[in-house]
């Protein structure tokens, strides 16, 4: 059983109450995929085989705390922020993370809201380039050449890129965890990956671009994958720029409108709040 570890942080607060972490270490060591939970340095790591996501919601229900994931595996890291890049009508937003030890597989861990029910192609694109969105990303990356495939194919029958499928479910999120033997995160560092439309056939169907990208139709998100940190790597509790913790940065846009509380600043009295401070300055 290939696992990742992770490093989920919790708005305990400035001192957490160790019955409620107990509670919330206890709820995740009785799901099958956990092999472990700890609290350490004020977060807690995670071992599993489930997907990021899955930890992440039991942890918000059992706690009733924000919480985010701060690293991903120990050794080599990347994600991937993919939106549709204004290239579709529908609005398209996920995470994707990689991780690899040593000498292993790479683990892709994903959520992607906004798709249609049923399956849609992932797969890694030559260039990080989204001068002109989604369609300037390239062709999947394919170092040795090779047709399009399955991931479960030979090095030599596959695009390196090629991740097959994944589901979404009737509310439009897809939430995923492949392991793969063929990509290497250091390789895939400035390209991008993409979702597709439609599912991909992995080569086995009848139409001429099946050995081309697996008639999977047009990505309808994408996004540039850039090295991450893994647990314990990043100390970053609040941005020095504008005052926002990581616990809501996760739902707001790394810059623009909408980045910061409309109409007030940081550590400002809330009249609505019986005059005190915004959460935005507890850390």
């Amino acid at each position: 059983m290939l696992t990742s570890k992770l490093e989920v942080l919790v708005d305990f607060g400035a001192t957490a109450d160790q019955k409620l972490v107990d509670k919330t270490l206890n709820e995740l060591k009785s799901h099958d995929g956990v092999v472990e939970a700890v609290f350490k340095d004020g977060a807690i790591m995670v071992e599993t085989n489930l997907p990021s996501t899955n930890i992440l919601d039991m942890v918000t229900k059992t706690s009733g705390k924000r919480a985010v994931l701060q690293g991903f595996g120990e050794t080599q890291s990347a994600v991937a922020m993919i939106s549709s890049q204004s290239c579709c009508q529908s609005r398209v937003m996920g995470v994707i993370r990689f991780q690899q030890s040593t000498e292993g597989p790479l683990v892709a861990d994903g959520s992607i809201d906004g798709l249609s029910s049923g399956l849609h192609g992932l797969h890694v694109h030559d260039t990080g380039d989204l001068s002109q969105g989604c369609n300037s990303i390239g062709g999947h990356y394919n170092p040795l050449g090779a047709p399009h495939g399955a991931p479960s194919d030979e090095v030599s029958s596959r695009h390196a890129g090629d991740l097959g499928n994944i589901v979404a479910d009737e509310t439009g999120r897809a939430t995923f965890r492949i392991v793969d033997n063929v990509l290497k995160v250091m390789d895939i560092i400035g390209r991008s990956v993409a979702v597709t439309d439609k599912k991909d056939d992995l080569g086995r169907g009848s139409s001429p671009t099946s050995k081309i990208d697996g008639d999977s139709g047009k990505p309808v998100a994408c996004g540039i994958i850039a090295r991450s940190a893994g647990i314990f790597q990043n100390p970053k509790r609040i941005c020095a720029c504008d005052g926002v913790v990581v616990w809501d940065e996760k739902d707001r846009p790394l810059a623009g409108r909408g980045r910061r509380v409309e109409k007030k600043s940081c550590c400002q009295k809330d009249k609505e709040n019986s005059g005190e401070f915004q959460r935005c300055c507890k850390v």
